[in-house]
């Protein structure tokens, strides 16, 4: 028992450390924006619209689990769209690229999953925007309203304040990381296997709900079940786009309109499932 708590905890410090770099270096660039140039490039950034959607899904595909820690805290410092973060969530990847990699009879099935996880969220990025454009809807509040609001920016420096940011944020992804780490020892993959439901036409609805599970424990779980052949590749596909690390996390930490919150949530599940049903119509 001992021995298991303390992997569980080594597991979660290296979870959490491999977020660390990316967590620092965005709070650092926003206070930087915030003191330097905050006018010019948050309005540039608002600017770019439903095309932001585009850079979004294509910059999410890059196989690491920071980005979308990147993307949540620039949405909250309402830097990017809406669409742009959606984007970003849903063509997320972070562990499931190594662990097709490593497994050389799923190695060319992996350009077909970045692939259909980067058109998803280009695609939907841009309608979330358009519909918000078309309903009148334009992000509320001034640029890094929320991201600033304690941290005490004008009496300290932009290294003071990053820090301060840094640690108040990756002290709670330490604490779901321990709890979700101790959820997935104790209950075990074989628990897993059996609430997949194989074969199951419902199979993509329940890998979507198990793909929010806030850290890479998520998407290494639905890659080794695809792998051994327990989910579908749609089912891999729903569970992966609504699969965020720990992005969605640091955007409920973040960002204090819990409603907004929650509709990115329904956004990324729709579209996970949507993809999902696609993907096995077309994908053999």
């Amino acid at each position: 028992m001992l021995d298991t708590l303390l992997d569980v905890v080594v597991d979660a410090l290296i979870d959490s450390a491999k977020v660390l770099p990316f967590l620092f270096g965005v709070y650092l660039l926003i206070e930087y924006i915030e003191h330097r140039s905050a006018d010019k490039l948050g309005k540039a950034l608002q600017k770019m619209g439903p095309f932001g959607a585009v850079g979004g899904g294509i910059l999410g595909a890059v196989p690491q689990c920071g980005f979308s820690v990147v993307a949540s805290n620039l949405y909250t410092g309402r830097l990017i769209s809406m669409g742009t973060l959606v984007a970003v969530y849903l063509s997320t990847s972070d562990e499931a690229v190594p662990m097709m990699i490593s497994n050389p009879e799923f190695a060319s099935e992996l350009w077909k999953l970045i692939l259909i996880k980067a058109a998803v969220g280009i695609i939907a990025g841009i309608i979330v925007d358009l519909c918000l454009r078309a309903m009148g809807r334009h992000q509320h509040d001034e640029p890094f309203v929320d991201l600033c609001e304690d941290c005490d920016c004008e009496h300290h420096g932009i290294v003071h304040s990053a820090l301060h940011h840094t640690i108040h944020i990756i002290i709670f992804i330490l604490a779901v990381n321990l709890i979700l780490g101790c959820v997935m020892e104790f209950a075990g993959v074989d628990a897993v296997k059996k609430i997949m439901m194989t074969d199951s036409v419902f199979q993509p609805f329940i890998a979507g709900i198990v793909g929010f599970i806030p850290n890479c424990a998520a998407s290494v779980v639905l890659t080794q079940l695809y792998i051994e052949g327990v989910v579908s590749f749609g089912a891999l596909i729903s569970g992966l786009c609504t699969g965020a690390g720990v992005g969605l996390l640091v955007l409920f930490k973040t960002n204090k309109h819990v409603k907004e919150n929650l509709s990115i949530m329904g956004i990324l599940y729709i579209a996970a499932i949507a993809a999902g049903f696609v993907s096995n119509l077309i994908v053999k």
